[in-house]
């Protein structure tokens, strides 16, 4: 069967940003997003409750909880404008796959820290699996020449070093979570991607 050339919708990304933006409501419904007490309670990363009751389910839960308004605003817009790229480029279930070791992965690197310093440090946001699509992206687009769709390296070693600039001159950010997602990113890219060999006009369409 023929196929038009034309990019499908990326499904799972936009239902990523969906449950982040139904969390954070729910949050704000039950106290607010801002107070770390209730934050705690619902999921984020908070050492003594990760390590000290065994609730690693935190790792997961904490990438889709966020700390006010400003937080998931920034973080989601990143998610909307990039996401769709990676999801195409990996497909759906790679994608979600990718996405979620990304900010798990950010989340153990955090916490190893925060116990190497010995820091009680309450740690939430989508930061480290977006930086996680960015190092993904980066590494895809350099595999295909520095151009992926209408995306280019130029433009993703712009918004890196934009991100990290607003990390480190911001307080109460997790440089840590950022660069340890780049970095996972681009290593599940490097697992995940592989560069479609050319072909005829004829495409099949992955639904993976």
């Amino acid at each position: 069967m023929i196929f038009e050339k034309n990019p499908r919708e990326a499904y799972v990304n936009y239902a990523l940003i969906a449950i982040n933006v139904v969390y954070f409501l729910f949050l704000e419904i039950v106290g607010s997003s801002e107070d770390t007490k209730i934050m705690i309670q619902y999921g984020a990363v908070f050492l003594p409750e990760v390590l000290g009751k065994k609730e690693y389910w935190r790792l997961l839960t904490a990438m889709f909880m966020h700390f006010g308004i400003q937080h998931i605003s920034n973080n989601m817009l990143i998610l909307f404008v990039l996401g769709g790229y990676l999801e195409r480029a990996l497909g759906r279930i790679r994608y979600l796959i990718f996405y979620i070791v990304c900010g798990v992965g950010a989340n153990i690197i955090c916490l190893v820290k925060d116990l190497s310093k010995r820091e009680l440090v309450v740690s939430a946001g989508a930061s480290g699996a977006i930086f996680g699509v960015i190092g993904g992206l980066l590494y895809v687009v350099m595999v295909n020449r520095g151009k992926l769709e209408d995306l280019s390296s130029t433009q993703l070693i712009i918004i890196i070093l934009f991100s990290l600039y607003f990390g480190f001159t911001t307080a109460d950010v997790s440089n840590v979570a950022h660069i340890a997602g780049l970095l996972v990113g681009v290593l599940m890219a490097m697992v995940f991607y592989r560069k479609p060999k050319p072909h005829s006009n004829l495409m099949k369409e992955d639904f993976i």
